[in-house]
């Protein structure tokens, strides 16, 4: 008889061995400051170009909760602006749907090679691997996702895919899986990447892109970007496939001036970034350049599951910036790839639940020290960190915590509301209390275990007379 094979570790036992591997990973810390100092010092220097930050912060944050509240008449009218142009709007529920309407457009094109933009939505429906399924090439243009994707990894940073990688670990990653000779010039790398690059932009039948906003009043998509290659995979190929959450709404043309600089200020530092495109469709009339065809996937894939929750829709809000990455000592501690999840750090712990399952997320809520400094990063003023709060205390509600956990906190509860049970219980009885309730958070670990005095306050007071 064959022994039974032992079960697969649920998401959260797999988040605290991987979390606790790399929290002690010297190298990886020693990386990371160094690559997120970059960032807060350019960030640092950014916000002095603002007049007032907090009323940009505050306009942007109506503006996006005035969109998500109405989501439904924005998407509408973005769509019906859209297919003016001669575009084509496809809803997606769910990444499957996403993924069969893109393998439709491939198959009506014969698409052999695909030139894709940084996009995270792509990311979260796994794209380049139901590509490489399907016989297509899938080739990343941004540096640090085509990095990545050379290595076999997945982003590491919303804003920064390779951000935990030194220039050192590029050069060998060029070398195995490019045969390159071995360089340290930072330069040298990028014109290599370069050179591989442009061939495929004039070959590819199909160019995938991402979009920063979707312009309700316009029927537009707009890209953001500090290389151009999205603008390269968006105009060589004959057709243009933009994927799109349905949450990145804005109501008009004119509200970009106050959401591209707010994006690249609290991102990288920027007043803006280098490229910021415009796609109202494909090519028009007498126009010599773009795409002979365009398409928007309007993604849902579990946002709806999160508008449906008034206190925790404002998550919606996000702009996808990073800055709570930056500035979050749990991410800087355990690294983006220990969340398992295409959207890390503070933001990602609270839409991932909602985006993917609660049962089997819920742990990311957990994995924060409620600081608050998220909160006080994010250009559009989501309050991350009450939402935090908010889905552990739905985890509980919909009884998702450990069984023992709940025994020993209803233990606690059942002694605090009667303290001449606590007074009666021997300290060895709440030191086993404590035990079994910290031990489950991992808390007793590495740090010496919580311990009650032998006497309670009331029996020192009273000995005192």
């Amino acid at each position: 008889m064959k022994p039974t094979a032992a079960p697969a570790p649920t998401k959260a036992a797999q988040f605290l061995v991987d979390t606790d591997h790399k929290a002690f990973d010297l190298e990886h810390r020693r990386k990371i400051r160094f690559n997120i100092g970059k960032y807060n010092a350019a960030v640092t220097t950014g916000m002095g170009f603002y007049a007032d930050h907090e009323l940009a912060r505050s306009r942007a944050s109506y503006l996006k909760t005035e969109v998500i509240n109405h989501l439904d008449e924005y998407l509408l009218q973005f769509e019906e602006n859209f297919i003016k142009r001669g575009g084509k709007v496809i809803w997606a529920r769910d990444a499957a749907e996403a993924l069969a309407e893109v393998g439709k457009i491939m198959e009506r094109r014969q698409a052999r090679t695909v030139v894709k933009a940084k996009s995270m939505t792509t990311e979260e429906i796994h794209l380049n691997d139901y590509l490489e399924k399907r016989g297509i090439e899938s080739v990343e243009t941004d540096l640090g996702e085509f990095i990545v994707q050379l290595n076999g990894e997945r982003p590491y940073h919303i804003v920064t895919p390779a951000m935990h990688l030194s220039k050192a670990d590029i050069a060998d990653i060029f070398v195995k899986h490019l045969g390159i000779a071995h360089t340290d010039d930072a330069q040298e790398l990028v014109l290599t990447a370069r050179h591989l690059l442009r061939d495929k932009y004039t070959a590819a039948e199909v160019g995938i892109t991402g979009g920063n906003f979707l312009v309700a009043d316009t029927g537009a998509v707009c890209v953001t970007e500090n290389e151009g290659n999205a603008r390269l995979s968006a105009t060589f190929p004959h057709t243009h496939i933009a994927i799109v959450g349905i949450e990145k709404v804005i109501p008009r043309l004119r509200d970009l001036d106050l959401f591209w600089p707010l994006l690249s200020t609290s991102g990288t530092g920027q007043q803006l970034t280098v490229y910021n495109t415009i796609y109202t469709g494909p090519r028009q009339p007498l126009e010599k350049d773009g795409p002979e065809e365009m398409f928007v996937i309007l993604l849902d894939n579990g946002r709806t599951n999160l508008l449906a929750q008034p206190e925790q829709r404002e998550a919606l809000n996000c702009i996808r910036c990073g800055a709570c990455l930056n500035v979050c000592p749990v991410y800087k501690n355990i690294g983006g790839h220990s969340y398992e999840a295409t959207y890390s750090g503070p933001i990602g712990s609270v839409i991932t639940p909602h985006l993917s399952g609660l049962e089997e997320n819920k742990h990311l809520s957990f994995a924060s020290s409620l600081c608050g400094a998220c909160t006080s990063v994010c250009p559009v003023k989501i309050p991350i960190h009450n939402l935090l709060l908010k889905n552990r205390q739905q985890s509980v509600q919909q009884g998702y915590t450990d069984p023992e956990e709940r025994r020993a906190i209803g233990l606690w509860l059942h002694g605090m509301k009667r303290r001449w049970v606590w007074d009666l219980a021997p300290a060895a009885a709440k030191n086993w209390v404590l035990s079994r309730l910290l031990g489950q958070t991992g808390w007793s670990k590495r740090r010496d275990a919580v311990q009650v005095a032998p006497k309670t306050f009331r029996q020192l007071w009273k000995a005192r007379g």
